[in-house]
């Protein structure tokens, strides 16, 4: 007998999605079992095993640090890689008004980081 498709569990997506419903152009993708979130066309925060990982910048990461945040770290090819995402501290997910803030943060840091890519070529 083989054993019915398991519909995955968007909870916490929905749960993300509704907190940060305050932060214009807000779109959701599935991203390699978790999901990727946009605000228009820049990809600023991740969700991953129940965990949300906002994009930092020289300029961000002090604040995630002092709040004891790590890092989204993730194995390719047996090594491990750690990108510029930092997990998203619980009293900030559960404060509409502090995850907007915090996002449109993210927002930022992304774009930082683009703008600062296009200059170096």
């Amino acid at each position: 007998m083989i054993a019915p498709k398991r519909k995955k569990d968007d909870s916490f997506k929905d749960f993300v999605t509704d907190a940060l419903s305050g932060l214009g152009g807000l779109r959701v993708r599935p991203m390699f079992g978790g999901h990727g979130y946009y605000s228009n066309d820049d990809f600023f925060a991740l969700s991953w095993k129940g965990s949300l990982y906002f994009r930092v910048d020289d300029r961000t990461r002090p604040t995630y640090e002092a709040r004891g945040a790590k890092p989204f770290v993730y194995s390719r090819d047996g090594r491990s890689m750690t990108m510029a995402y930092y997990e998203v501290p619980t009293e900030i997910i559960e404060d509409h008004e502090k995850i907007v803030r915090w996002a449109e943060e993210a927002v930022a840091a992304g774009r930082r980081a683009k703008a600062a890519k296009t200059k170096k070529k």
